[in-house]
């Protein structure tokens, strides 16, 4: 019993010696002992007497430069991605939603011109109007096919986008020669104004149908895929940027904290007071930290103004002035087609409500509810008592003359549905001339020059957002350019230098 005893005893005395209080278990496919000397291993990396100067020096050098080169590339990282996202929104996606938009107004107003072209007939009166009414669908057929030609371009990573591009492609050669079939058709009857031939008619209808029933719907269609993009790339930047502003600091303070440590080993160990070396190190870490945070936050504010309060007025505001060329179209449309009126009425209605939208509005009684929301409107700019494109646009006022520009579009809409009204009822009055002439004219207090002049606002509103927008993107683009790069860069190897520089000397006493 007792050498038995005796024996245990010594066998753990010679276990606790070779590394444990107990032994350690089997691992299968693990040689035996080798779990024993790595846990041997980490007891004498942990001890204090393993940590002499040597090798504390060295391995706070490799953590410093460890967490300088980390804090270069997540610098990298969140700055590219901010210069990326904003380059997406503001030369890419935000340009082609824009550019669609136009597609569409180009579209609605070659209809419109066709519409004003049955309108006038061969009416000896309206000679010089119908040769300017030419002209102006030369000119929209024009801008249709080179806003077609850039889509066509854009679309070439969207499935979706090229499908909607090809329609349109596809169906406007039917349109423009429906719309000539028309036209040859009217200048044959010679046809009095405002009773087009039914064969013309028959003509127009089918270039209408097919132009609200395919083309608008795919040149919608492109713009919606273009604003998704850009809301995509919008959320996942700011989020990215957010995260990323906190990651920056996280590494530049480790970084800091690293040199720190660094620089009070070499104080206590070799009784200097500082590092020369090493204190410029930490100041430039400090400052390129404080210059990435900077940047970063700059950025997202460039991102805010470019897509939030510039490109959301640019294409609610776009999109508005498309839908009004549809509008001004319905408007010749229900003068050229009686058996349609009611239909062109309707749908004119419906495109008013969506610039300006009156919850519960009627027809008849739009024109006194929005003077009436108008004049709340004015008196209290805070509250904007209707919807629409517009009231989306009056309640995202941000830049300089924004507000009188937008407010300018207000004025000149009233106006238009004023002229509107009018022309609704000298038709109904049986005066149908002078509602073709109230229509097509462009003098003032006439629908066209209303029109032109609702148009222009519009024009002029948004000029002011695309600018805003352009000078954000193209200051993200100066403070992310190649010479940012270039000074990160260089900071990070003359730090890195800096570095290796300052903890040289004292590690060549060691040798």
């Amino acid at each position: 019993m007792t050498t038995s005893t005796a024996h245990r005893a010594a066998t753990s005395e010679e276990v606790a010696e070779e590394g444990g209080d107990s032994p350690v278990p089997a691992v299968p496919g693990v040689p035996p002992g080798t779990l024993a000397r790595l846990g041997q291993g980490l007891r004498t990396v942990g001890s204090r007497s393993y940590w002499t100067t040597p090798r504390l020096v060295r391995g706070l050098t490799a953590l410093s430069l460890a967490a300088l080169i980390g804090l270069g590339a997540t610098a990298t990282t969140v700055l590219g991605g901010a210069r990326d996202g904003t380059d997406t929104i503001g030369h890419q996606a935000a340009p082609q939603a824009t550019r669609a938009a136009d597609l569409y107004f180009a579209l609605s107003d070659m209809d419109a011109q066709a519409a004003n072209l049955l309108l006038v007939g061969a009416d000896p009166d309206y000679a010089t109007l119908r040769k300017q009414t030419v002209d102006t669908y030369e000119q929209r057929r024009d801008q249709a096919d080179n806003d077609l030609q850039q889509a066509a371009q854009a679309a070439a990573d969207d499935p979706a986008g090229q499908r909607a591009v090809q329609l349109v492609l596809g169906k406007l050669g039917s349109y423009e020669a429906l719309v000539a079939r028309a036209q040859l058709l009217e200048e044959q009857a010679k046809a009095p104004a405002g009773q087009p031939s039914p064969a013309a008619l028959d003509a127009y209808r089918q270039a209408t149908d097919l132009l609200r029933q395919q083309l608008l719907p795919a040149a919608d269609q492109v713009t919606a895929a273009n604003e998704a993009t850009v809301g995509r790339v919008y959320t996942e930047q700011r989020d990215a940027m957010g995260s990323g502003w906190w990651w920056l600091l996280v590494g530049g303070l480790f970084a800091l904290a690293a040199l720190v440590g660094l620089q009070r080993v070499l104080t206590l160990r070799y009784h200097r007071v500082v590092n020369p070396a090493l204190a410029a190190v930490t100041v430039l870490t400090g400052i390129v930290l404080v210059a990435g945070l900077y940047l970063v936050g700059r950025a997202d504010d460039h991102l805010v103004t470019a897509k939030s309060d510039a490109y959301d007025s640019v294409i609610a505001l776009s999109r508005a002035r498309a839908v009004a060329y549809d509008m001004n179209a319905d408007e010749s449309r229900y003068l050229t087609d009686p058996s349609r009126a009611a239909a062109y009425e309707q749908a004119y209605f419906d495109q008013s409500q969506a610039i300006v939208r009156l919850d519960g509005a009627t027809m008849a009684g739009y024109n006194a509810q929005l003077q009436s929301a108008a004049n709340g409107y004015r008196s209290n700019h805070a509250a904007v008592p209707f919807g629409g494109y517009l009231g989306s646009e009056l309640r995202n006022i941000t830049f300089a003359g924004e507000r009188d520009a937008a407010e300018r579009v207000l004025t000149v809409f009233q106006d238009y549905q004023a002229t509107d009204r009018t022309i609704r009822d000298l038709r109904n009055e049986g005066k149908l001339k002078d509602a073709v002439t109230l229509n097509t004219g462009l003098a003032k207090g006439q629908s066209n020059y209303e029109f032109e002049q609702l148009s222009t606002a519009m024009g002029d509103t948004i000029e002011i957002n695309r600018k805003a927008m352009e000078t954000a993107v193209a200051e993200t683009d100066s403070d992310l350019d190649g010479t940012t790069a270039a000074l990160a860069g260089g900071a990070l190897a003359l730090a890195l230098g800096l570095t290796a520089l300052g903890v040289r000397p004292r590690l060549r006493e060691y040798r």
